[in-house]
């Protein structure tokens, strides 16, 4: 295993999985989290759960439950309503936010973040080399991943999300000094009929650099959903343990 890439940010293991909230309701959600109980510590609660309900209070639900919140709404406006939004949600206690824009959003959500972490888009994990052709981007996936992600670094960003097939070369280029929180994760590598499909393992997300992993389905649609949370929480202890003992 080679460990040269593997994050030394001073996080729990633990919190290292945020696990997706992509369910249709609050009350679902709400049922989720109980049924997951200290196996999972961090969650992304996104678009589909803020257009069902009480979403600020589901944030307050989980707070009170000492849950750490990612809210994945992926701002983009005129800038200073960006701004806005960011310090808005700060208010909340919410730990971690995306955005996704140009350099003058990226810099209003950096100077009004508080102690909240932004982290900036740079391709979805759900788009290929076609997709992006059509959007209109002739560069290669991994030099736009990179371009964006340095100007992350340069506005004040705290980190960016990337599929852990950019994560190394993210971490060649600008070593440990942004978070890589890495979707599209799956327990083993190639899977088929699937709409991610830049998607790598456990292992491979952290090796490769990720700080976070955002594990959505394989828990979700798992027969025992406790028990898949403990055994990917297991496949991340794994690899730092190992590490630790390589040092």
């Amino acid at each position: 295993m080679n460990s040269s890439f593997i994050s030394n940010k001073p996080i729990p293991i633990h919190e290292r999985l945020i696990m997706a909230l992509d369910v249709p309701s609050i009350a679902e959600a709400q049922a989720l989290v109980d049924e997951l109980g200290d196996a999972v510590t961090f969650y992304k609660v996104g678009m589909e759960l803020f257009m069902c309900g009480d979403y600020f209070g589901f944030i307050e639900w989980l707070k009170a439950r000492h849950k750490k919140v990612f809210v994945d709404l992926k701002f983009f406006d005129v800038p200073a309503t960006v701004g806005r939004a960011i310090k808005a949600l700060s208010l909340k206690g919410v730990d971690f936010a995306t955005i996704h824009g140009n350099d003058a959003i990226m810099a209003a959500a950096a100077d009004a973040k508080g102690e909240l972490k932004v982290l900036a888009v740079t391709a979805l994990t759900s788009l290929d080399r076609g997709d992006l052709d059509d959007l209109g981007f002739q560069c290669d996936v991994r030099e736009l991943v990179l371009s964006r992600a340095k100007r992350a670094l340069q506005l004040g960003c705290d980190g960016i999300v990337s599929s852990g097939l950019e994560a190394s070369m993210i971490r060649e280029h600008l070593d440990q000094r942004l978070l890589v929180i890495t979707p599209g994760i799956r327990p083993v590598d190639n899977r088929e009929e699937d709409d991610q499909k830049r998607i790598v393992s456990v292992e491979t997300a952290f090796i490769s650099g990720a700080d976070y992993i955002v594990v959505g389905r394989p828990i979700r649609d798992a027969e025992n959903r406790k028990v898949m949370a403990e055994k990917i929480q297991s496949q991340i202890a794994a690899v730092f343990n190992h590490t630790s003992h390589q040092q």
